[in-house]
């Protein structure tokens, strides 16, 4: 019985990732995905704006 135990936790684990994984799957695209698109883009434009403000400043 020790080979039970011994498969328990990487069966669970597997379980659990392909749970995960088909979470990501379905909820890609969708109503909401105009404006993650446009959080990510805002997040991204701010963080390159103050790389550039620290860049100017530097030199």
């Amino acid at each position: 019985m020790d080979y039970v135990s011994a498969l328990v936790p990487p069966v669970v684990m597997a379980v659990f990732f392909v749970g995960v994984v088909r979470v990501i799957v379905k909820t890609q695209g969708g109503a909401a995905k105009a404006k993650e698109d446009a959080a990510v883009d805002a997040a991204l434009a701010r963080a390159e704006g103050a790389r550039g403000t620290s860049a100017a400043g530097d030199a």
